[in-house]
């Protein structure tokens, strides 16, 4: 299921870049048990006003899985985003 998740996750889009969260490398961990999708996840940065419209749009995307009835999405900012974890695809089109 947690792949099911993550191919889920592919397809919300970091508004401001217009590259997925899991390009983007915003995504820590990813687990399900129960029906429940529990999604750790960080932002660029800790004052993104986008936070909310991001959190949602992962709620929706995954609450389209079958057998998925609940999510949680824990924002943490510990470790810290940098652009090392930004996937090939994604500093490809960065330009970086």
């Amino acid at each position: 299921m947690t792949k099911q998740i993550l191919k889920r996750l592919e397809k919300v889009m970091d508004p401001e870049f217009n590259i997925s969260v899991v390009d983007m490398g915003l995504i820590y961990k990813v687990a399900e048990a129960s029906g429940k999708a529990e999604i750790t996840m960080t932002l660029t940065s800790p004052g993104c006003p986008l936070a909310n419209l991001i959190i949602n749009d992962i709620k929706k995307s995954v609450l389209k899985i079958k057998g998925i009835n609940r999510v949680e999405v824990d924002l943490v900012f510990d470790p810290v985003w940098t652009k090392d974890r930004l996937s090939n695809k994604a500093k490809a089109k960065l330009g970086l």
